[in-house]
């Protein structure tokens, strides 16, 4: 199999998972840090279904991927310098950072119930195209049941999940290991998960 057959058949599939995305369904996709399953952020219907796939308590807030700082900026309720200058150093990389959100604009169980929303600009071409071409935020959990290991490779995904979802976009994730949380409505902020990105 050639080189071109080959970009051509990842280009076909990626066009599948915008697709399939954009229509309301669930896609477990590659990122730099790992494999992530998720949907458009505006699709309810959508959330509470995955949700319920990954086994996930709807009082635990998932984390969101964005495309770029201007689209996250559309959802933090007025981001502080630290978390501008956050966005600024690391992304896009393997850093989620958690902040006061503009509740209306986010529902309900991504943020926990909170006031807060943990976004993050993956380092991944695949990723960024698919949320660029959906046009809003997606969701970005790992893709395994809640509890259960984060797969690195597509071979660790667990089939019983494979079995649940919409399309499965295979994949490289370059970091292979989860991002470092940091929540930014403390001052100047708190780890909350130290992983691949080590704050200077």
């Amino acid at each position: 199999m050639t080189r071109s057959v080959v970009f051509d058949m990842a280009q076909d599939m990626t066009l599948q998972a915008i697709q399939v995305m954009q229509q309301g369904g669930i896609v477990i996709y590659p990122t730099d840090t790992a494999f992530g399953i998720g949907c458009r952020i505006d699709d309810y219907a959508a959330v509470d279904r995955l949700f319920t796939l990954r086994r996930r308590p709807i009082s635990q807030a998932m984390p969101v991927l964005v495309s770029s700082m201007e689209m996250a900026n559309l959802y933090y309720d007025s981001p502080s310098d630290i978390v501008r200058r956050l966005m600024k150093t690391y992304w896009p990389g393997a850093l989620t950072i958690a902040a006061k959100c503009h509740k209306d604009l986010i529902y309900s169980p991504i943020r926990g119930g909170g006031d807060t929303v943990g976004l993050r600009m993956p380092n991944h071409e695949v990723a960024l195209k698919i949320i660029k071409a959906v046009g809003v935020p997606i969701l970005g959990p790992s893709a395994n049941f809640h509890g259960d290991p984060t797969p690195y490779r597509i071979e660790d995904v667990d089939p019983e999940l494979v079995k649940l979802v919409d399309f499965v976009m295979p994949g490289i994730c370059t970091v292979k290991q989860a991002s470092t949380v940091v929540d930014c409505t403390d001052q100047p902020y708190a780890i909350l998960r130290q992983g691949a990105v080590v704050l200077l």
